[in-house]
């Protein structure tokens, strides 16, 4: 049965590890050769990567909590679910502080301190 977070979840890490697909292909092939067009459709959800290659890209990509990314394991609770994207997104909020001022203001957030 086909997960369809795979594909979603490998686009997003490829993207956010500033990889190409072609780069992925060359990366895979070290061990394996996979064809650019593979990606491409494990990518779209066409298809999805065997078990060993799903772990050769979670290396890649520096997943670490796979169950959780894949869906398979419930994550902690929270308050909100946030998509991948809304997650990066504060995870850089946090590494720029000196930025933070200029953010809330744009979002017209006052700060709680």
């Amino acid at each position: 049965m086909k997960n369809p977070l795979i594909a979603e979840r490998l686009k997003f890490y490829r993207k956010k590890n500033n990889l190409t697909i072609p780069q992925v292909c060359e990366l895979l092939s070290e061990t394996r050769p996979v064809a650019v067009k593979t990606i491409y459709g494990w990518e779209s959800g066409h298809t999805q990567p065997d078990a060993d290659t799903l772990m050769r890209l979670c290396c890649i990509y520096h997943i670490d909590n796979i169950l959780e990314i894949f869906g398979y394991k419930a994550t902690k609770k929270s308050v909100f679910n946030l998509t991948p994207q809304e997650k990066n997104l504060i995870e850089e909020y946090r590494k720029h502080p000196d930025m933070q001022k200029a953010v809330q203001r744009l979002l017209e957030i006052e700060k709680d301190t």
